[in-house]
């Protein structure tokens, strides 16, 4: 591989590893729509102690459920279908780059669709690790006590949100993996297609946090519920 694509590569693994906590260094004055929903779920958990029937709320983690069902199971089909290409066989492989990537090497090929499936693989199990969380979630809804004290309504939302924050958040870790394996999908055509992909995925992401429409929504609605 020539120099730009190690140049490339390394901007590719900075952003996608770093971009936690490179988040967290952006956002640290006017926060995140993450640190924004992390308060909303909080508060959730609270209402939900509050509510005597909590039907409304196992119906809502049951469509987040579903939610991470369907982006898993498409996760794993496209694992499987650039899986196939890379263990095909040489004849598979030229194929493939045949019909439109750029002509190299079949084992700079293989690295370049083993990073896709890298990508992939990373947000599968992102998912499967917030499928669980959320299964957990759903089982402390149902297992809610009647609580009359104000201090034991406040432990066990703390307990319950303490577990559907990192439930969610790594279904939008998963969420990412997309962006960046769109990113590392375009290094078959080339480096700078590759350094270009992971700006565009790490600049609209970060827009998405910070400036877009569904952010400051979720940091108006954040005040009024402080408030």
């Amino acid at each position: 591989m020539s120099w730009i694509d190690w140049a490339a590569l390394a901007l590719f693994f900075i952003c996608w590893l770093g971009y936690g906590p490179i988040l967290s260094f952006i956002s640290k004055k006017g926060g995140s729509l993450n640190d924004d929903m992390t308060h909303v779920r909080a508060v959730w958990m609270q209402s939900m102690a509050h509510r005597e029937i909590r039907l409304v709320d196992s119906q809502l983690m049951g469509h987040s459920i579903n939610s991470a069902s369907f982006f898993a199971s498409t996760n794993l089909l496209l694992i499987a279908a650039v899986g196939g290409i890379l263990f095909g066989g040489e004849s598979a492989l030229k194929g493939f780059a045949a019909v439109g990537a750029e002509n190299v090497p079949i084992r700079i090929l293989e690295a370049k669709l083993a990073l896709v499936i890298v990508c992939l693989a990373r947000g599968f199990l992102d998912f499967i690790w917030a499928l669980r969380q959320m299964n957990y979630t759903l089982a402390l809804i149902g297992a809610a006590p009647e609580l009359h004290s104000a201090t034991d309504r406040k432990a066990f939302s703390a307990a319950a949100g303490q577990l559907l924050n990192p439930a969610l958040s790594a279904f939008s870790q998963g969420v990412r993996g997309y962006y960046f394996a769109l990113a590392a999908a375009a290094w078959l055509f080339g480096p700078l297609w590759l350094a270009l992909g992971v700006a565009s995925s790490f600049g609209l992401l970060i827009y998405r946090q910070e400036a877009s429409p569904a952010a400051r929504a979720i940091r108006n609605a954040r005040r009024l519920l402080e408030h």
